[in-house]
């Protein structure tokens, strides 16, 4: 059977374990870890682990409602995306600036950062 690899749903897995992956055990880390970013089957990480299947199936539902749990009460990937997005419409503007010597760049790469300062 052949998994559909959605990119959106990595980015955001990877995000969720970077801002969060500390916060799991250490066996945790290591199976969600193999599972997830090194794509080993959940049979191979049970024989190297010494559980079951199921057990690590399991693990990594359980660590994925974990990560997501912590962000949905903390908010930090949401807080970077929005500021990556604003940061990047500072640089259109910057840029903008440059090319034309448009001053209402300026006034508006302000308003951009004062959104920043309110995350």
């Amino acid at each position: 059977m052949c998994r559909v690899i959605d990119m959106n749903d990595i980015l955001e897995r990877s995000l969720l374990y970077d801002f969060y992956g500390e916060l799991l055990t250490d066996r945790q880390k290591k199976v969600y870890q193999a599972v997830v970013f090194d794509d080993l089957s959940p049979s191979e990480v049970a024989e190297e682990e010494g559980i079951s299947r199921q057990g690590v199936h399991d693990m990594v539902r359980r660590c994925e409602k974990l990560l997501q749990g912590y962000e949905d009460k903390l908010g930090l990937v949401a807080r970077f995306s929005q500021t990556k997005d604003l940061v990047a419409q500072i640089r259109q503007q910057a840029e903008l600036f440059r090319k034309t010597g448009d001053v209402s760049c300026v006034s508006r790469i302000e308003h951009i950062s004062m959104e920043i300062g309110e995350l």
